[in-house]
């Protein structure tokens, strides 16, 4: 592996809540324009890369990272435009970004979990972890015992359980698997 590819090993990272750290149009939560005006701030701070905390449209239950939609930006961010040209003012001061990309997880709003609970035939229903037993994988810890009661919830439109390591409705584990076309 070539030096220029190690640069992660000795850079300053600089973890980043989007609505905890400028707010630009004073309605009390951080914004992309309230990034990009602060990034000479940030650039003073030595630093070599912003770490994004979860920026895309949820519903909100888990921080942010019950994601409904991966091609968006979580509205009270900003736009699409606000987001690439925080990036590009970034760019020019040779700061690096990065970003949460939960790929294990979605809202119970994402498409692909609307779509897997029309039935096992829909071709994102394999997405996830469904099951006719509640008591499958019975020894696996709950997370959130003051929340949840299990690590199933039953869905009517399918009739199966389908498995949550989080909260029930906003956060649901994908099992991603190639379609074998068998069962």
């Amino acid at each position: 592996m070539e030096q220029n590819n190690l640069w992660f090993k000795n850079a300053v990272f600089y973890e980043l809540y989007i609505r905890g750290f400028h707010d630009s149009k004073s309605d009390g939560r951080g914004d992309f324009k309230g990034l990009t005006a602060k990034l000479d701030y940030l650039q003073d701070l030595g630093i070599d890369c912003i770490w994004l905390l979860p920026m895309y449209p949820t519903p909100g239950r888990d921080d942010g990272y019950d994601i409904q939609d991966y091609y968006n930006i979580k509205p009270e961010y900003g736009t699409l435009n606000e987001f690439k040209n925080f990036l590009d003012e970034a760019h020019k001061r040779n700061i690096r970004v990065i970003a949460d990309l939960v790929m294990n997880h979605t809202s119970d709003r994402h498409e692909w979990f609307l779509e897997a609970k029309k039935g096992k035939d829909n071709p994102y229903h394999d997405y996830y972890v469904w099951s006719d037993d509640p008591k499958k994988y019975k020894d696996v810890r709950i997370i959130f015992v003051d929340t949840e009661k299990s690590n199933w919830t039953w869905c009517d439109e399918c009739k199966q359980y389908y498995w949550h390591r989080f909260f029930t409705t906003s956060r649901i584990l994908i099992l991603i698997t190639p379609r074998s076309g068998k069962k």
